[in-house]
């Protein structure tokens, strides 16, 4: 393992507070200091969205904590969901009287601390609802979209979400709109190389040289094969051939799409993979809006890349292009 890190059981922590000092919009807060939040406290009367997940996916989970996007994360180790009690941290954190949405993605250990987070404050008379992201068509068929895994669509849903909350929606508009998101977003990626996890010094996954794995996760989970890397057209071709049929995108429909890089892929390869989705659906006489190419949601160093795309109506394109800011993307 060749990482830039003083102790590996230290990663997370070290990282936080240099996020933090980088950014002091941003403040740690909890037993532990595993939850980022807005430093100037939850907004008044404003619908609070909480999220929370593993570390290693900078900028998602916690790098989108700020103005019409999120007001909280709770975050956990390296590919690991966060605590309960940080769970609750975090939604203490966003509450601002309006209520609270935990919006998040759809992982097992992430769902079950969110869950027993919500039964608990809402006891003490928390008003709670619940987005799981769920845009990976990898990772579960269609009849069994409940199962989906949450990727780089999630930073989407965050969009819609933080501005209709900012706008002054109620708690069950904010929750609509992020489930309009989510069932509007589909995503795939392909994996070229792993990453290596700190606390164990051990690659993620092993994979032979040459090769590609299509539709793996983000922390490695299986994808839908593997074989020889194919040309940048054919990989792109091949990712809209899973993505666009969910869609049902015809002629004159808008779309938003994300270019992500998984980590160590450069900004010069997601432009090559751009090029064709964008050319792809130019044919089809869909126009795409506001396009995203870079690093909105990585695996660590991973070498890869994941496509994005959601279905816009007017009020979903209103509120991606709605102002927000936070440490890793502006929208002015």
């Amino acid at each position: 393992m060749k990482k830039i890190l003083n102790d590996p059981n230290a990663y997370v922590d070290e990282m936080l507070d240099g996020l933090c000092m980088a950014h002091p919009e941003l403040q740690r807060r909890g037993d532990g200091g595993r939850v980022v939040c807005r430093a100037g406290g939850a907004v008044s009367g404003k619908v609070g969205i909480v999220t929370g997940g593993g570390s290693g996916h900078l900028p998602v989970f916690l790098g989108y904590v700020g103005d019409g996007l999120l007001d909280s994360c709770a975050v956990g180790n390296v590919f690991a969901g966060p605590r309960m009690d940080d769970c609750m941290e975090a939604m203490r954190a966003a509450d601002g009287g309006a209520g609270v949405l935990q919006l998040y993605g759809n992982y097992g250990g992430d769902r079950m601390n969110f869950e027993m987070a919500a039964e608990m404050l809402a006891l003490d008379g928390m008003d709670i609802a619940s987005v799981r992201v769920s845009d990976d068509v990898a990772s579960a068929p269609l009849a069994q979209r409940e199962k989906r895994r949450g990727v780089a669509g999630l930073v989407l849903v965050y969009k819609a979400a933080g501005a209709s909350a900012a706008a002054g929606a109620t708690l069950a508009q904010v929750a609509a709109v992020a489930r309009k998101a989510n069932d509007a977003c589909r995503s795939i990626g392909v994996a070229l190389s792993p990453c290596v996890v700190p606390e164990s010094g051990q690659a993620s996954f092993s994979i032979d040289a040459g090769d590609v794995e299509f539709g793996m996760g983000i922390h490695g989970e299986p994808g839908i094969w593997r074989g020889p890397l194919k040309k940048a057209d054919a990989l792109a071709d091949e990712m809209l051939a899973h993505v666009l049929p969910e869609l049902s995108l015809a002629s004159g429909d808008r779309v938003a799409v994300l270019v992500n890089s998984l980590g160590a892929t450069p900004a010069e390869e997601l432009y090559i993979l751009y090029r064709r989705v964008a050319s792809v659906l130019a044919e089809r006489g869909v126009t795409v809006v506001r396009p995203l190419v870079g690093r909105y949601a990585t695996s660590m160093e991973m070498a890869g890349a994941s496509l994005s795309v959601m279905k816009l109506d007017a009020e979903l394109e209103s509120l991606l292009a709605a102002p927000a800011h936070c440490p890793f993307w502006s929208v002015r």
